[in-house]
């Protein structure tokens, strides 16, 4: 029975982590969303410092997709690995930009603590509470 109260109490946390960070990434995206073409390149600004200069108004469309509507995903526990993995790529390009322009290690720390909460999360999964499993548990019988 102890080990049944801790697998309970681990799907209980993932669930409000999901949701928590979820709806508080949705809140961080929104106005990138709404932000519109100019918000979007001085976002998608960023990738240059992979190189990567072309479109920087599409790559900012897709960082504040990635926050909103990944936000979303892992809050509901739907597809959480894969927007998982878009919004640890959106958060690594984040720090990598905050510490380009030498803003430090404070200013860059969200972006890499969220790195490495939403990769653990890829390797974890949503947890027991969550839509992947309902569906996954409906298909399955």
């Amino acid at each position: 029975m102890g080990a049944l109260r801790g697998i309970r109490r681990l799907d209980c946390g993932l669930l409000f982590l999901r949701v928590g960070i979820g709806i508080m990434f949705m809140f961080h995206g929104g106005p990138k969303l709404l932000g519109g073409p100019e918000r979007w390149e001085r976002v998608g600004g960023a990738m240059g410092n992979f190189g990567i200069d072309f479109l920087p108004v599409f790559w900012g469309l897709m960082a504040a997709c990635s926050e909103f509507f990944g936000g979303f995903l892992v809050a509901v526990g739907y597809l959480t690995r894969p927007a998982c993995i878009l919004m640890s790529t959106t958060m690594l390009v984040a720090a990598v930009s905050h510490l380009s322009k030498g803003e430090g290690l404070g200013r860059a720390s969200h972006a890499i603590e969220d790195g490495i909460m939403f990769v653990s999360l890829i390797f974890i999964g949503p947890g027991l509470y969550s839509l992947d499993n309902w569906l996954r548990e409906r298909l399955n019988r």
